[in-house]
């Protein structure tokens, strides 16, 4: 069967990481989620004091970078960052170095790599507009604002703990105008790619909806 490349796109707190996981595991496909390198690079350049946006600097230091990304550990020229990295401080890093075109290129570049021989379900915010734009199977979630916040406000990976459900509302809407608004690969669905909207939805049914619209390309998964 043909490999597939799968891209999903969308928003913080839209699911992408969850149902992407989920995709890949039923597929037997690999899952990158390629926001975590913008936030490795977020968090190396902080370590070694280089200002966010000194574009020249951080994308020295991303060239010179080491990053993988498997499905259970992200790493940094060798160092493991899973966990340093989902932190409000990393969110705010990670967009700060997303706005830099020629990080963004180096990034970009290693991303398709990846996913160059297929199987690969990859998760971010311009996968099937920029990354992979032939991608195989476009998917773009999104949810209402408040649904997102509920749930980034529940996750301490990403609150850093408790948090009001406001407070982490208004970091998205600054995520989401930072991300929609940046000059290369700026967050929006591709016209190709089908929106599934998350809200109030369990993930299972989520991954569920994916998944029939990845059989439904007529293009099958893996035999």
């Amino acid at each position: 069967m043909r490999k597939l490349i799968i891209a999903i796109d969308g928003p913080s707190g839209a699911g992408k990481g969850t149902v992407a996981r989920a995709v890949a595991s039923e597929l037997g496909y690999r899952h990158v989620d390629s926001g975590a390198m913008y936030r490795a690079i977020g968090w190396k350049a902080l370590r070694e004091g280089v200002a966010l946006d000194d574009e020249a600097a951080v994308a020295a230091l991303a060239d010179a970078s080491l990053i993988v990304v498997s499905n259970a550990r992200v790493l940094i020229d060798s160092v493991d960052v899973t966990r340093e990295i989902r932190t409000p401080e990393i969110d705010r890093a990670a967009a700060a170095v997303a706005r830099l075109p020629r990080v963004r290129a180096i990034l970009v570049a290693v991303q398709r790599d990846l996913g160059a021989g297929g199987e690969i379900v990859m998760e971010g915010r311009d996968i099937g507009t920029v990354v992979f734009p032939q991608a195989d199977v476009k998917i773009y979630l999104d949810a209402a604002p408040e649904e997102r916040a509920r749930r980034r406000a529940q996750d301490p990976s990403h609150s850093g703990g408790p948090a009001a459900v406001s407070e982490v509302k208004t970091l998205l809407t600054e995520r989401d105008r930072s991300d929609t608004t940046r000059a290369v690969s700026p967050l929006y669905a591709a016209a190709d790619a089908i929106v599934v909207d998350t809200t109030r939805k369990p993930v299972q049914d989520v991954v569920k909806e994916v998944l029939e619209i990845v059989k439904g390309s007529g293009l099958g998964a893996r035999g």
